[in-house]
């Protein structure tokens, strides 16, 4: 019996560490290849022995000016989720309150419809209002994805929560916003630390609604890689260094941020 233990043991520690090595591999040759030139990155021979250059990191800062693009990835990303936020809190603990589950289903049918259902007639209004290529423009089409999502979250936390507390919040003299801001909204901050993340990360690494509603001004990094492929060719080595900057603070931010996210991710899914 022990021995079958020891074997299954070994087994599913070698499953696990192909599933990791599997999932890492990407990323570790992306930062490789980040530090290669052209042809070393096409040749097969140079995959861990090669001299490495930063050539490519100077080209994506000094030639394609990544410096704004990483500015209003940031200004977009923040403000979206920060309105995102502000709509959300209510609207969630609104229908968690109420029972307003058709409410509920109507703006979890909103997420799951494609973004793309959306572009058309976005881009058609933009247009004639004057916003297209604007930080409005984005801010709103960024929303229209995270909003939902920060929703949905914290439902599942305000249900979990006791009634109890503002009831007794309401005899303390509270009024229901009181309440809200004062006891319910504390409580549910590893819920709000995890959807502001999560929402956060899904602005950033948007490309459809930039990729309309974007212009010149407020072009977003997602946008700002697209430019390395060409029809002619393809720039790995820049590819590869500007893949490396979307995806550096993004990966700082999950692994300084880890313990909210997981803490926000059990709580939501007890209820008490």
């Amino acid at each position: 019996m022990k021995t079958k233990q020891l074997w299954f043991g070994r087994f599913y520690m070698l499953l696990v560490l192909l599933i990791i090595v599997s999932f890492l591999f990407p990323f570790f040759w992306m930062i490789l290849a980040s530090f290669k030139t052209q042809v070393q990155i096409m040749s097969t021979g140079s995959i861990l022995l090669f001299k490495p250059t930063l050539n490519n990191y100077l080209s994506v800062f000094e030639e394609h000016n990544f410096t704004k693009f990483i500015m209003n990835s940031f200004i977009v990303g923040f403000f979206s989720t920060l309105f995102g936020l502000l709509l959300g809190l209510p609207a969630a603990y609104s229908i968690a309150k109420y029972k307003q589950h058709g409410l509920g289903l109507l703006i979890l049918i909103a997420r799951i419809i494609p973004g793309i259902s959306f572009m058309i007639p976005w881009f058609i209004i933009f247009s004639k209002i004057g916003l297209v290529d604007s930080y409005t423009s984005l801010i709103l089409g960024h929303m229209l994805v995270g909003m939902p999502f920060i929703i949905w979250v914290m439902i599942s936390f305000y249900e979990g929560l006791p009634g109890e507390l503002e009831e007794a919040a309401r005899v303390d003299g509270c009024t229901i916003q009181g309440a809200f801001l004062r006891i319910m909204l504390p409580l549910s901050m590893p819920g709000v630390v995890t959807a502001s993340i999560l929402s956060f990360i899904f602005s950033w690494n948007n490309f459809m609604f930039s990729l309309v509603l974007s212009g010149d001004k407020t072009k977003t990094l997602p946008i700002a890689v697209f430019n390395f492929l060409s029809y002619s060719e393809i720039n790995w080595g820049g590819l590869m260094a500007a893949a490396v900057i979307i995806t550096m603070p993004i990966l700082i931010i999950a692994l300084v941020l880890q313990r909210y996210i997981i803490s926000g991710v059990t709580m939501g899914a007890v209820k008490g």
